[in-house]
């Protein structure tokens, strides 16, 4: 990780102190104790070189997806009574004097990336290019931010609703005194988030200065998410063609081959003798993976040292045997009691997950949208080069399928082989609640006993595919009406 990322600096000092959250007077929970001072278009380039790309606290999603269990006696013990409830499926999550972990770790970020946007033109020394340049990176980590916001906080976009289903509040200035805010609709939100990416595009750089700084490539694969979430699926596919087209240059971005990252004694430290046991550690960080477009990242205690979370016996079984991401699996607890129920398997890493934009994500986003817009055998072609990277042989990364339907579906299967306990499946379920092709589909969590007796089931009734806003953020801001 580079020098720079450990140091304070004065700017970045007062920023934090800026930007502390208490209960008192507005619906950001900021309680202004100095005020951010930047003057020199380079202070807000050292803002942008802080280290926000570190997403923790944004992990609700890790314990809402359907591809995880829980066994006893790890189930009754979760690291946190939030854990418990996510994986519950409740109606609530936070105590009332709880700020909310994904909502103040996104909200604090917002408030820097709106200083930036509506200071940094005015900014002393550098060229408007410059500027405009550190401008477009804000815009970008705004649109993303709102992106999580909408998709904790609105429901899913449905093009006849969205206009009246309630999202989140647009919040476009630094204002620390600001203490009035009503919920935009859900379509409102996407068209802020629309609107930031488009303006920022045209003035972003092939290459940034390192991995975590937004690059051209950075904003085209996230307006393609967007649009892709929104079931616009032609334009979606023209932005990601435009962000495999923008790649950057400086750095290597491209997939690594699990059959040599994680051979026996391979750079990722997969050993058969001790990988039962022993975490994987090998894998890179955000600031060296290759494989990371647009960096956010965030711990994951469920693939290191905690044994809350364990695959079913249904994920386990999309996995073929030649399947190298099985290496990444274990039928042991840490740091080394056996798992006693059967045909559940916990994931052994890695530690950190990125949950920004990445190749493996790219490629799986490529080939879906090429089956949603009719070419199939081009979704063919994407899907077996990224299988290629994480199977054995040629024949196993082979995909026989010619049916636009069915490819949609196996590709949903290998985002899961992909994403397992990586977060990602939960809001693959939420914009397929409302796709017709998997209409009726039901999600459910079961709990099970050490030995794999099923002891508590929870379905996940509609209104909980959108979270619950804490109710301190609500009574922060009376008159907000909260989700169901």
């Amino acid at each position: 990780m580079k020098t720079y990322q450990f140091k304070i600096y004065a700017v970045l000092l007062i920023l934090i102190i800026s930007a502390q959250y208490s209960c008192k007077k507005s619906f950001l929970e900021i309680d202004p104790k100095g005020k951010l001072v930047a003057k020199n278009v380079n202070d807000y380039n050292l803002l942008l070189n802080n280290p926000f790309f570190n997403a923790e606290g944004v992990d609700g999603q890790f314990l809402l997806g359907d591809e995880i269990t829980s066994a006893e006696p790890y189930y009754n013990n979760m690291l946190t009574l939030k854990s418990k409830r996510y994986f519950q499926y409740a109606d609530v999550i936070y105590e009332p004097n709880e700020d909310g972990s994904e909502f103040a770790a996104l909200t604090k970020q917002l408030y820097t990336y709106n200083i930036i946007i509506n200071e940094v033109m005015n900014s002393e020394g550098g060229t408007d290019g410059i500027k405009a340049s550190y401008k477009a990176e804000a815009l970008t980590n705004r649109a993303w931010i709102y992106f999580m916001l909408i998709n904790y906080y609105g429901k899913p976009y449905q093009e006849s609703t969205a206009s009246a289903d309630p999202g989140f509040p647009i919040i476009a200035n630094a204002d620390v005194t600001q203490t009035k805010f009503e919920r935009a609709s859900v379509k409102a939100v996407y068209d802020f988030i629309i609107s930031d990416l488009q303006n920022a595009i045209p003035n972003l750089p092939i290459s940034g200065g390192n991995r975590t700084r937004v690059t051209k490539a950075g904003a085209e694969a996230i307006l393609a998410k967007v649009y892709l979430f929104m079931g616009r699926y032609q334009e979606a596919l023209v932005q990601l063609n435009n962000a495999f087209t923008h790649l950057p240059t400086a750095y290597p971005v491209n997939l690594y081959d699990y059959k040599t990252a994680l051979a026996t004694g391979g750079s990722w430290g997969y050993n058969p003798a001790s990988s039962p046991t022993t975490l994987i550690f090998g894998i890179l960080a955000v600031t060296d993976n290759q494989e990371v477009l647009y960096a956010k990242q965030l711990s994951n205690n469920y693939t290191s040292f905690a044994n809350d979370l364990l695959i079913t016996a249904k994920t386990y079984n999309l996995f073929t045997a030649n399947d190298q991401r099985l290496k990444l699996y274990t039928r042991f607890y840490y740091p080394g009691l056996p798992i006693k129920a059967p045909n559940v398997y916990r994931r052994n890493g890695p530690f950190g997950t990125q949950i920004g934009m990445t190749m493996p994500e790219m490629y799986l986003m490529l080939a879906e949208l090429k089956a949603r817009t009719g070419d199939v055998s081009g979704a063919k072609t994407d899907l077996e080069t990224f299988r290629s990277k994480r199977m054995l042989t040629t024949a196993d990364a082979a995909v026989n399928i010619t049916n636009p339907t069915a490819m949609i579906k196996f590709i949903m299967e290998e985002r899961i082989r992909e994403f397992a306990v990586q977060g990602h499946r939960w809001f693959d379920m939420r914009r397929l609640s409302v796709d017709p092709i998997f209409a009726g589909t039901n999600y459910v969590h079961e709990a099970i006993s050490e030995t794999g007796t099923v002891i508590a089931t929870f379905p996940l009734k509609p209104e909980r595919f959108v979270l619950r806003f804490p109710e301190k953020v609500i009574n922060a801001n009376p008159g907000m009406p909260n989700n169901p």
